[in-house]
């Protein structure tokens, strides 16, 4: 083993390495939710407080009580063994009877012979039993018996002495601290209410956190945020749910207005096209007035282009497209233009986007296999959060290097692609502006079938 190995497996062995394994293997397990957490940290100081509140009232109160009333108990049964033995006549006996049922509590009698019963098992979790025959071993000294098991009132001790069997029966609750249980009773009790009133009081406070998740969501997916939601909660939560309004309203505002300019640059561009084009049909025909047509054509495509990447369709409402028609409209574009079409779809075909936006992302993926690939596979795949649409072409591909650039506007592979004449190096760009304006994403990879695979994500 070289010497690097040797310091690696010293480090993998050493205390800090176990501790941080544990901490990662702690770490997922708990809870990653805020109310989950927030009860956590709630619950658990509670509990080990009470645990250790009880442990040390078990260990050290309830035994110290029970250690006292058993001594009174035992010094009560000497007194009784003692008279006995300096009055050992019956008259006597029955006197110290009287004595000890009036002013002891204690039921006492004498049976012939000495012989005791077998010890009994001794419960699992009883301080009596042990306690009571210590204080009997260290004071009396004599061989005894007792009988602490069981749910009976009464405590029986069995003791040797010269005349037979003394048999005496003490109350239990005289011996032993019996209603010790009520303080764990008030103290869980207690506890219970108050989880119950911090329940309460954090589903409170995690309802506008939760308010302002969902509506931060809607936003990032391009929907309308619910209508009814305002800053509400604590005062941090509401800053930070007014912060967010007011940001989704500049936000909002600046696309307005981006789109107004837009819609304004839009119409002067194109009335001097149009002059263009009306001044080009009364100058006659000819080639180079035939290349300057061609020009135009170009200025329109690329103005329009341009205009729809940066206008995003961000006016268009939220509403249901079904992805099997769409697929069907393709896959007819397709066997137009001679290329094959296959598509799979598994789960509902209704889809909660915007419909034209979401329509021109799949369109625009589509198309770019249609023009440089013979073949195209779509799978699609909607569950419950995502829709999951893969692309697979057997196209020429695009280079690793070169995946990140063609989302960039204007951007052409003119090394790896012939490009059409009306190509304007927006398709890809748009396809992903729209898919991130849903919340989601398109990536790019090898395809199984030697082409490009496109994936699109995007979250329901």
């Amino acid at each position: 083993m070289t010497p690097f190995e040797q310091i690696r497996r010293d480090q993998d062995r050493s205390p800090a390495t176990g501790i941080k394994g544990m901490l990662r293997w702690l770490r997922h397990r708990l809870p990653t939710g805020l109310y989950a957490r927030s009860l956590l940290i709630i619950i658990l100081p509670m509990l080990i407080l009470q645990t250790v509140v009880a442990f040390v009232f078990m260990e050290r109160h309830w035994q110290l009580v029970t250690e006292r009333l058993s001594a009174a108990v035992t010094r009560d049964i000497s007194a009784v063994i003692e008279l006995l033995d300096r009055y050992p006549g019956q008259e006597d006996f029955d006197k110290i009877v009287d004595i000890a049922a009036d002013k002891l509590n204690l039921m006492v009698s004498l049976e012939p012979g000495t012989e005791l019963p077998p010890p009994r098992p001794r419960p699992f979790f009883s301080i009596l039993d042990q306690i009571l025959s210590d204080a009997i071993e260290d004071r009396i000294r004599r061989p005894f018996w007792i009988d602490t098991v069981g749910d009976s009132n009464l405590v029986e001790i069995r003791i040797v002495v010269d005349q037979g069997t003394l048999r005496i029966f003490a109350r239990r609750n005289e011996a032993y601290a019996s209603n010790t249980h009520i303080f764990i009773v008030w103290m869980v009790s207690t506890a219970l209410v108050l989880i119950v009133i911090s329940i309460l009081f954090l589903r409170g406070q995690i309802r506008p956190i939760l308010a302002l998740a969902n509506a931060a969501e809607s936003f990032g997916k391009g929907q309308k945020p619910p209508e009814s939601f305002s800053p509400r909660g604590a005062d941090e939560v509401r800053r930070a749910g007014l912060a967010f309004i007011l940001m989704r309203e500049r936000i909002e505002r600046q696309m307005e207005q981006r789109t107004a300019m837009l819609a304004g640059v839009s119409h002067d561009l194109r009335t001097i096209l149009t002059r263009f084009r009306l001044q080009l049909a009364l100058a006659g025909d000819g080639p180079e007035l035939d290349n300057l047509n061609k020009d135009v054509d170009d200025m329109q495509s690329m103005l329009e282009g341009y205009l729809d990447f940066a206008k995003g369709e961000v006016e268009e409402n939220v509403g249901r497209l079904d992805l099997a028609e769409l697929f069907e409209k393709l896959e007819a574009d397709f066997n137009l233009h001679g290329r094959t079409f296959e598509w799979t779809l598994e789960g509902e075909t209704s889809v909660s986007v915007r419909p034209n936006a979401f329509a021109r992302l799949v369109t625009n993926l589509a198309s770019n296999a249609r023009r440089y690939a013979n073949r195209l596979k779509i799978d699609a795949r909607h569950t419950a959060k995502w829709l999951v649409i893969i692309f697979d072409d057997d196209g020429p591909g695009i280079p690793r290097e070169a995946r990140d650039d063609v989302f960039k506007p204007f951007f052409r592979l003119d090394e790896a692609r012939n490009l059409d004449a009306s190509g304007t190096g927006l398709g890809l760009a748009i396809a992903r502006d729209i898919a991130r304006s849903h919340g989601g994403n398109v990536t790019l990879e090898d395809s199984p079938l030697g082409g490009l695979r496109a994936v699109l994500r995007v979250p329901v």
